[in-house]
């Protein structure tokens, strides 16, 4: 009977535990001010407004295209990768290219989506190259740094625009070629800056070539062109 009682009574001897008065039963749950606003300035965009949001990402993109002007081995352009930039100069390139006089022949020339195909299907290859060669570099990094590099190329677009208004002579191809040639010279430059340290010491040429050849193509795309008469 005994053993019932107890049996029916498992928490009857807690009765007689009894609790010092020097040990502090009492706790504070409260988060700090101060740590709680880092972590919601940081993180928490919940409560920003629609305007401050687009500001801070137009900020953001101006900031990589500030890095990519003024390329150094730095991983800002890789700690916070984005593709609204990549997309914008896509677009920007892609419609500084139509309405050329190849728009026209029985080739045709390059049309807004073959531009993008080219650029995306490209950065897409040049990065499972490098994934595949051994490179630390996440995949949708590596898609940041070879869009956001198209910029010098894009610049060269408008300007080679600018002097094809004056003509396409001799003087008008020596200077486009110049032009080309140094933005051809900086995108590559600028992206083997971002993704050198990424690659194995003895297999960086094998990275360099492709992206010299992505940029190459997208440059005589550029050189090439000719408006519409």
């Amino acid at each position: 009977m005994a053993a019932a009682d107890d049996a029916s009574r498992p928490f009857a001897g807690l009765s007689d535990v009894s609790i010092s008065g020097d040990i502090p039963v009492e706790g504070d749950i409260s988060v700090p001010v101060g740590s709680s606003r880092r972590d919601g300035d940081e993180y928490s965009t919940l409560d920003e407004p629609v305007k401050e949001t687009i500001l801070r990402d137009l900020r953001a993109v101006g900031n990589k295209f500030v890095h990519v002007l003024y390329p150094t081995r730095s991983s800002a352009l890789l700690r916070d990768w984005d593709l609204w930039g990549p997309l914008l100069l896509c677009v920007a390139l892609a419609l500084l290219l139509q309405g050329g006089a190849a728009d026209h022949d029985e080739q045709g020339g390059p049309q807004f989506a073959e531009v993008f195909v080219i650029i995306w299907f490209g950065s897409i290859i040049i990065t499972l190259n490098s994934k595949l060669l051994g490179g630390t570099i996440s995949f949708f990094q590596s898609l940041c740094v070879l869009g956001y590099c198209i910029l010098p190329l894009t610049v060269a677009m408008a300007v080679c625009r600018l002097v094809l208004i004056g003509g396409s002579g001799t003087v008008s191809f020596a200077v486009r070629l110049a032009v080309v040639t140094a933005s051809f010279g900086w995108s590559t430059f600028a992206s083997t800056a971002f993704l050198g340290d990424s690659q194995p010491a003895n297999r960086k040429a094998l990275v360099v070539y492709p992206v010299f050849l992505f940029y190459f193509v997208i440059g005589w795309m550029i050189l090439t062109f000719s408006p519409s008469q």
